[in-house]
This record gives C-alpha cells, sequence and structure tokens, in this order.
C-alpha cells in the first residue's frame, strides 16, 4: 500500500488553485435548477487539522492558503474560495482546512449527491467516519480504487456531474491511469465535466499529460496552471501544479483569469513564478 497523506500537504500552494477550480466548478453548476452528482476519485481525509499532526509537521500550509487568509477585499474568485475555508474557522483563526469533499459539501444542495472514493486504508477509513450519520443519503463513501469503481457510477441518474480526478501521482503508473480512465469516462458520460489535477514536477510525465488529455478532449477544455519556483536542481520536489478541466462551465475561463497574476505574486517563491490559462471553447 502507498504511503501517501495528503494531511502533510493540506493547503499549500497546490491546494489553493486546485480549489479555487474547484470552488469555481461547484458554484457554476449549482447555478442551474437541476441536481448534479460530485463524484472524487480519490477523496482524502475530507478535512485536515493546521495546527497539529501531519500538517503541522511540514508547515507546507505557510506558503499557501496562509498567503491569502487576511487578503483586503480579494478578487471575486478568490473571495469565494476563503468563503469556503473560513465556513471551518469561524472564529477567523486558521486551523482547519477543507479538502475537496468538505468543499463540495458546503457548495452543494439537498438534491445534489456526493460520491466519494478513497483507496487508502486508513483515509478510507478516517472519511467514513468524518461523514458517518452527518450528510444522510446525499454522500456515499467506498474506501476502494477510484480509478477502478469511477465507471460505477457513470453516468449519474441526472445527467449531471463534476468528476474531480486527484491521485497523489507518487506512483508513476497514476499517469497512464488517468488517461485511461479518462477514456472509459467519456466513452460511457461524454458531457460530463471533469477537472484533473496534476504536479508539476521534474518527471516526464508530468510535462506530458496536459497535451495527453488535451489530444483526447472531444470538447470544450481549459487548462490552467501555476508555477511558484525553479524546478529544483536535485529533480525532487513539486514546484507547481495545475488544472486540466473537460466541458468547463462558459464562464469558467472569465473567473479565473484575473486571479492568476496575483497567485503569481502572493504564492510564488523566486522569480520563476508563472500562471497561465488556455482553452477551447466551441
Amino acid at each position: 500500500m502507498f504511503s501517501y497523506r495528503h494531511g502533510f500537504h493540506a493547503g499549500n500552494h497546490a491546494d489553493v488553485l486546485k480549489h479555487i477550480v474547484l470552488v469555481q466548478l461547484l458554484r457554476q453548476l449549482a447555478a442551474k435548477d437541476k441536481p448534479f452528482w460530485f463524484v472524487d476519485t480519490h477523496a482524502g481525509a475530507g478535512a485536515y487539522a493546521l495546527d497539529e499532526g501531519f500538517a503541522a509537521k511540514k508547515g507546507e500550509f505557510e506558503t499557501g492558503i496562509t498567503r491569502l487568509w487576511n487578503l483586503d477585499k480579494p478578487l471575486p474568485a478568490i473571495a469565494e474560495y476563503l468563503e469556503q475555508v473560513r465556513a471551518m474557522n469561524p472564529d477567523g483563526k486558521l486551523r482547519h482546512y477543507p479538502g475537496s469533499p468538505q468543499i463540495a459539501l458546503q457548495m452543494t444542495r439537498e438534491q445534489d449527491r456526493l460520491r466519494l472514493f478513497e483507496l487508502h486504508s486508513t483515509e478510507g477509513r478516517v472519511l467514513q467516519g468524518y461523514f458517518a450519520g452527518s450528510a444522510g443519503k446525499r454522500v456515499t463513501v467506498q474506501p476502494t480504487d477510484g480509478f477502478a469503481n469511477l465507471k460505477s457510477v457513470l453516468p449519474p441518474p441526472p445527467r449531471r456531474a463534476l468528476v474531480l480526478i486527484d491521485p497523489s501521482y507518487e506512483d508513476k503508473e497514476d499517469y497512464k491511469r488517468v488517461t485511461q480512465t479518462m477514456r472509459d469516462a467519456l466513452e460511457r458520460f461524454a458531457t460530463g465535466t471533469y477537472a484533473i489535477w496534476y504536479p508539476q514536477v521534474s518527471r516526464r510525465e508530468s510535462h506530458d499529460l496536459p497535451d495527453k488529455l488535451q489530444r483526447m478532449a472531444p470538447g470544450d477544455w481549459l487548462h490552467v496552471w501555476l508555477k511558484v519556483s525553479t524546478p529544483p536542481a536535485d529533480g525532487f520536489g513539486l514546484y507547481g501544479s495545475g488544472m486540466f478541466i473537460f466541458n468547463p462551465p462558459w464562464k469558467l475561463e472569465t473567473a479565473l483569469r484575473p486571479v492568476l497574476p496575483l497567485l503569481v505574486k502572493l504564492l510564488g517563491q523566486d522569480s520563476q513564478a508563472t500562471a497561465d490559462i488556455r482553452f477551447r471553447q466551441t
């Protein structure tokens, strides 16, 4: 069993980018009356303490969410993201960070459903306990392989869904499994919105993944990324991340583009920090 625990990285620069995008996706999907499903293939533990445990050991949130926490008059997309983090910190002190499942729970409605997968045995049990009895029939947690079992929920009954695919990529086979999973998902449910998170690391598979996803996209797509530093000389470490979205809501690019220069300014760690967004809209 792999050893990756997301708690070590909770609230870091990659989480900030991923969750700013996620909040916009959820907000725009919920703008229509028709229900939708949120599916997370690698859901983690649901939420994380920042003042103790894994996150406190590495303190990666200090160069992530902490740098945005006290912004004065933040841009709309950042303000909406911060609103979701503040919901877990009502006293105004940053002690907890919501994972993607918690953000989705906060932003979805009674008619919407969450389907969460987590293969890591410990994280899966934590996730089950986190949602036990608190969300009724809205949330289903399956402690199993999200890559292999995504097909079990596609297409969803309401024919509307946001699927988040964000493995750790600790195993380089994850890159191949992302593309295989997406091919199958698009055959089963071509109109769904799929958001794939990926790390920017010194590995060919990481560099090639966005281009592979773009080539398989049958319709609209959007690719946004944030590099916070020069790639490390020793070839190890996360220096940025990106999100590739199939079938994005048509206002997503408009919401995200203004925040990118600010993210570079706030989260950048050296002069090579940069961000950009590209998209195809038919």
